[in-house]
């Protein structure tokens, strides 16, 4: 026999001649069968959990900070004689898209004999229309007449969700009341109520703030709330929210020695710390999923060396090394677990980009909501392909596929050929 190389082509032939196994060798094609579809199936789940986890937190960071900014900043300094000023350096700093000043108040809110809880948020109606979420869900002409118009300043903007628990529409009355009263010469006058006019309805994408928020024009908020002339904080949106904590800095000189300034990590630190836990949690457990399933090729290499035995010592016996026995039965073993991650990867892919239609179909069929709004927030499964976490999929189960491969293998190329002969 003329030598051939490591991993040559008589090699890689004579495995996959191995995997098409006869009749009467059934039992290792059958076990090599559930080893990849095994494979596929783990590889498949390990993609579709990853994106889908991804995309929840993609899609949650943006609508929470599309919704409430980026930074804050609070304290004497936007309440003090000069915050026009530091409104403006704030304005000034490179990287900031927008900074916002508004009041906001926790409140009750009563209408059709129904009381609720709600969040009364009050701005300029420059920085209302200014808001993405409510030039995308709020008609132009309510966006327009907001702080003004045909309901003067008494029209405030409802979440969605909200204004359906009340049974509301635009044109009907709310009351909103107010906890800490409103500011007279004599001081505070306790609490206070006021039927306002639902101008519109917003949708910001998340269940929490539809049913939560309400927007009124910022004068209003600060006589009804007490808060004559005063802000409660500077809400700031940057240009790239990951560099968040480079900007700190820089804000915080603009606004002043007296200034409070804090950002979206800090407010929601501990719901992303949760978040980043929960996928890590689900991605080692997954990962030893695809591991076990891995494992299944140790027994099928097992079953071919033992039914191939007599071939095994023949090919010693015409000068095959051990080496080159041991990377036959290798190749058998890693085919299965390379045919077995191109096909996890093929299906976790599809699913991961038709995962709406398969939403939408599986409710079609079965009646019932399977990504409830009120439960995940969002109104739709979301999922976000990651080429990095894809990458280290199919890095873990081909290494898993090999590691799996070589145990039975090294048997194979410790046989020896007098004895295989003699039992065969």
């Amino acid at each position: 026999m003329t030598p051939a190389g490591p991993f040559s082509a008589w090699e890689l032939g004579l495995a996959l001649r191995y995997l098409r196994a006869k009749r009467r060798e059934g039992g290792v094609a059958l076990i090599a069968i559930i080893s990849f579809v095994g494979i596929m199936l783990a590889v498949a789940v390990l993609i579709s959990v990853m994106s889908i986890m991804g995309g929840f937190r993609a899609e949650l960071m943006g609508r929470i900070l599309d919704f409430n900014g980026h930074m804050y900043v609070q304290g004497e300094a936007i309440n003090g004689p000069d915050r026009a000023e530091a409104l403006a350096r704030i304005r000034d700093t490179p990287g900031i898209a927008s900074a916002t000043p508004m009041v906001e108040n926790q409140t009750a809110i009563r209408a059709r004999g129904q009381v609720l809880g709600a969040i009364v948020r009050g701005m300029t109606p420059e920085d209302v229309r200014a808001q993405p979420f409510l030039q995308e869900s709020v008609p132009a002409e309510a966006l327009a007449a907001f702080g003004a118009g045909r309901f003067g300043g008494d029209g405030v903007i409802i979440g969605q969700a909200l204004a359906d628990s009340l049974g509301l529409r635009p044109g009907d009355p709310l009351t909103i009341y107010s906890l800490t009263g409103g500011g007279s010469a004599l001081g505070s006058l306790g609490p206070l109520e006021k039927t306002y006019v639902v101008s519109a309805t917003f949708t910001a994408g998340m269940a929490d703030y539809d049913r939560a928020f309400i927007f009124m024009p910022m004068e209003q908020a600060q006589i009804f709330f007490g808060k004559d002339g005063l802000w409660d904080v500077v809400e700031i949106k940057v240009d790239d929210a990951d560099r968040v904590g480079e900007l700190v800095a820089p804000v915080r000189r603009a606004a002043g020695p007296r200034a409070v300034v804090t950002d979206w990590r800090d407010r929601s630190a501990a719901f992303w710390e949760a978040l980043k836990v929960e996928r890590v949690a689900m991605s080692i457990i997954l990962s030893l999923v695809v591991a076990i399933a891995a494992m299944n090729i140790i027994s099928g290499i097992v079953m071919l060396v033992k039914n191939k035995g007599r071939d095994i010592a023949i090919l010693r016996t015409i000068g095959a090394s051990p080496a080159a026995i041991l990377r036959v039965f290798f190749l058998a073993g890693a085919a299965i677990g390379i045919g077995g991650t191109i096909a996890g990867v093929i299906l976790g892919l599809l699913f991961c980009w038709n995962v709406g239609s398969i939403q939408a179909a599986i409710e079609a069929l079965t009646g019932a909501s399977v990504f409830n709004s009120e439960v995940y927030l969002l109104p739709r499964v979301p999922a976000l392909v990651d080429p990095v976490d894809v990458a280290w999929v199919v890095f873990w189960s081909l290494l898993m596929s090999c590691v799996a491969s070589l145990p039975p293998s090294w048997r194979a190329s410790r046989l020896d050929p007098v004895e295989a002969l003699r039992y065969e």
